[in-house]
């Protein structure tokens, strides 16, 4: 059976809310990369989830939520500290979050830590996120990164208040163009593009020029694709909210908007990682497409995933089932 390695962080969201006119936080077993596990688990596809958790009970909630959603968890390592918290406020389109926990419990993965075998058999490997900003994290995503046999995917999933200087994002633009190099698939929001490529970015690498088109346009998200692309990135996938997602595949590299569906959103959170998620598990269930057509096939069912997980609260306890895609929208392709 075809499974993927899902490598990153885990750790709990305490979100903004409000309760009889009083200020709460909402708790949410959270992070990018354990939405996109359980997004592949709800889809039907085989995943283990890799990374570190902390040894209290909030790390005891994140086991019990990977295992009720059938996530493998071969490659987690526990460690004597606290699980990091990740709170969000909502003042625009993309969540403020800031993060509380030192050292992070989510940052502490060894390249030693790895379990060889399970890596080198996934057909797929995920890297990406915030957990790369660690170095024990880093240093392990690229030995999986290696070790990895099977396509490749990678998301940065940007958190702006985590990179504080013009230094910290050429850092971490550099991490993300050596993983987008020799990835078969790179998922970016055009929020992600802005934090990286945006107005402080250098030129164009080899042209000397600004970058075209204002931050967070079509024609700038399209310039970032292109140089994912130029670093030889298989395929690219830029989302923008209710804009949708630009696909950039092929040889040829020509990139198309797909629009995203109409829906009643009640919260975005976990969106985007439904996305990759949703990429993932065709993957498992279909294999790499053989030509651009394929990608904006899967790409439009990504977008109908991320629709429906907008649609009701939550982030990872958010994430559909194929059944659920197939009830809201019933002319969603199924590869399986």
């Amino acid at each position: 059976m075809r499974y993927a390695v899902v490598l990153g962080e885990a750790l709990v969201d305490l979100l903004d809310g409000e309760c009889a006119g009083v200020p709460v936080y909402r708790q949410a077993v959270g992070g990018a990369p354990l939405n996109v596990a359980v997004g592949v688990a709800r889809l039907g596809g085989a995943v283990e989830f890799v990374g570190t958790l902390g040894d209290d009970v909030l790390a005891g909630r994140i086991r019990d939520l990977l295992t009720a959603a059938g996530v493998g968890q071969r490659g987690v390592r526990e460690k004597a500290v606290a699980t990091t918290l990740g709170v969000a406020t909502f003042s625009g389109a993309e969540p403020d979050f800031r993060f509380y926990g030192t050292p992070p419990s989510y940052g502490l993965l060894e390249p030693e830590d790895l379990d060889v075998p399970l890596v080198a058999g996934a057909a797929v490997v995920y890297a990406g996120s915030i957990a790369l900003l660690c170095p024990p994290v880093l240093a392990a995503a690229r030995r999986a990164w290696t070790l990895a046999t099977g396509w490749r995917v990678f998301d940065p999933n940007v958190r702006p208040r985590l990179l504080p200087d013009a230094a910290a994002v050429a850092e971490a633009r550099a991490v993300v163009e050596e993983f987008a190099s020799s990835a078969d698939l790179v998922k970016l929001s055009v929020a992600d593009a802005e934090t990286l490529y945006g107005p402080d970015a250098p030129a164009v690498p080899g042209s000397g020029s600004a970058w075209p088109g204002t931050a967070g346009s079509d024609r700038f998200a399209e310039a970032v694709a292109e140089r994912l692309r130029s670093l030889g990135a298989g395929t690219v996938v830029v989302t923008s909210g209710p804009r949708g997602a630009l696909v950039s595949a092929g040889r040829d590299g020509a990139a198309q908007w797909l629009p995203a569906p109409v829906v009643e959103a009640v919260d975005a959170t976990g969106a985007g990682d439904s996305v990759m998620a949703a990429l993932i598990a065709e993957l498992l269930a279909a294999g790499l497409p053989t030509d651009p057509s394929g990608w904006r096939e899967r790409v439009r069912f990504a977008l109908r995933v991320a629709g429906l997980v907008c649609e009701s609260p939550g982030g990872a306890v958010a994430m559909p089932t194929r059944a659920d895609v197939a009830r809201r929208f019933p002319d969603a392709p199924d590869h399986r």
